[in-house]
């Protein structure tokens, strides 16, 4: 992914682009600076000096981690409070992290969690609201928990059988009658799609939803949801039709 993004960077304008890319420590080498080490190869195959945005992606050691990313050489262009970050931690873990950082005179600039109508678990655990507080964005991923809440799929049109999706959602779609119908007929009072009205449900949380693409028409139709304003009513009840679904 990062060999394809490098191509395309060598035609753009890098003023024009905001990249993030990620340190995982489970895939972490064993050597003196694991994570400039993962970051210069990823640099490398970027064609750039530098990423905007740098995750770190899985929760491990946050004591250690957060510590080593400091180190991280940082270029004059960039703002070294928008540059330290963490991704799928519980709110004790994020907090750490944030306090670790800002006695460096650094900050977590952003969280990454899985959140849907589905899945809401980061604000019940109030870590939406701690980032709110703290200025940090909230990316979301998994808005439309792979393709399960795009209208495409219900209990009669199911997803490829021998897919890891189809595996994973083919048994609940069942029980996704409730939300599926109230993101059509909200969508259809914005004239918009269901993915568009999940989409714009994310936006109205307060997130930032990562949308996985495979047309051009999908990056549109993404696009255009962040015109779209829900009420609070229809908010209200997608969230509700989300809860009587009663998966997670």
């Amino acid at each position: 992914s990062e060999t394809i993004l490098g191509e395309f960077v060598d035609d753009c304008d890098r003023d024009d682009l905001y990249i993030s890319t990620k340190f995982t420590p489970q895939i972490a080498k064993d050597v003196e600076h694991p994570i400039e080490t993962m970051m210069d190869e990823s640099l490398k195959r970027l064609h750039t000096d530098y990423v905007d945005l740098y995750w770190i992606h899985n929760p491990a050691d946050v004591e250690r981690w957060t510590k080593e990313i400091i180190a991280v050489k940082i270029t004059p262009a960039h703002d070294p409070n928008d540059f330290e970050v963490g991704k799928r931690h519980n709110l004790e873990e994020i907090k750490r992290a944030e306090e670790i950082l800002s006695a460096e005179g650094l900050h977590v600039a952003a969280v990454q969690n899985h959140y849907s109508l589905l899945h809401r678990s980061s604000e019940s655990a109030g870590i939406l609201d701690y980032c709110k507080e703290e200025g940090i964005t909230f990316y979301a991923y998994m808005v439309l928990e792979q393709g399960a809440l795009t209208g495409k799929y219900d209990k009669d049109h199911l997803m490829p059988e021998r897919s890891g999706r189809g595996k994973i959602y083919n048994g609940i779609m069942d029980k996704l009658d409730g939300i599926l119908a109230s993101l059509k007929e909200i969508g259809e009072a914005h004239n918009i799609t269901p993915s568009q009205t999940a989409i714009a449900w994310a936006l109205a949380k307060g997130t930032l939803p990562i949308i996985g693409v495979t047309k051009v028409k999908q990056v549109e139709e993404a696009a255009a949801a962040m015109d779209v304003r829900l009420t609070e009513e229809e908010i209200q009840k997608l969230e509700q039709e989300g809860d009587k679904a009663g998966v997670h």
